[in-house]
């Protein structure tokens, strides 16, 4: 039975595509994220995430496109939920949930969990949701024990490794902002 794992970068998605397919998991990457801001750093993200993908010999699936500005123009967001973070794997996992109904997976699961850094239980929460509304199922699964291997297999195979997790406040409060600029500007 297939998975689609939803990855939100190169990086993040090495360990656990490494861990899946030693577990002969049948898996096709899939590439949905309008939360990465600026538009050449969706742009390198996406690159990369291509290298890992044809590194591993893995389908690649890409939907949507950067809509940053659409994304957060507004604060309505906030009335409908918690925080933007909320808003953000709601929104994504939706996309992911349907996509993988709506294509034949049996489950769907997301490279955001090797991350220490996201909200797991909030993920997990927000994506048994959409499964439920779509008639499938997400595979909650811990990734964080790999994520610092995962870095490192990442930085073997020369991916570019970011310091923020794509949205424009996370840019904006990183201290690598001005770095992240200058480097797309060279």
């Amino acid at each position: 039975m297939s998975l689609l794992l939803h990855c939100c970068c190169g990086p993040c998605a090495m360990y656990p595509v490494d861990l899946l397919l030693k577990n002969d998991r049948d898996i096709d990457l899939f590439w949905y994220n309008p939360n990465i801001h600026p538009q050449f750093e969706w742009d390198r993200r996406l690159e990369n995430l291509g290298k890992a993908a044809e590194h591993y010999g893995v389908k690649l699936i890409i939907a949507g496109d950067a809509c940053e500005e659409e994304y957060w123009k507004s604060e309505s967001y906030l009335n409908e939920y918690p925080t933007r973070c909320d808003m953000c794997y709601d929104r994504r996992m939706d996309v992911v949930a349907k996509y993988a109904a709506e294509n034949g997976y049996s489950s769907f699961c997301t490279t955001l969990l090797v991350s220490p850094y996201q909200q797991h239980d909030k993920i997990a929460e927000v994506s048994g949701q959409k499964a439920k509304k779509y008639g499938t199922s997400f595979e909650y699964m811990d990734f964080r024990p790999g994520f610092r291997q995962g870095q490192d297999m990442a930085r073997e195979i020369g991916l570019y490794r970011q310091k923020y997790c794509g949205c424009i406040f996370s840019l904006e409060s990183s201290k690598f902002r001005d770095k992240i600029y200058r480097s797309f500007e060279k």
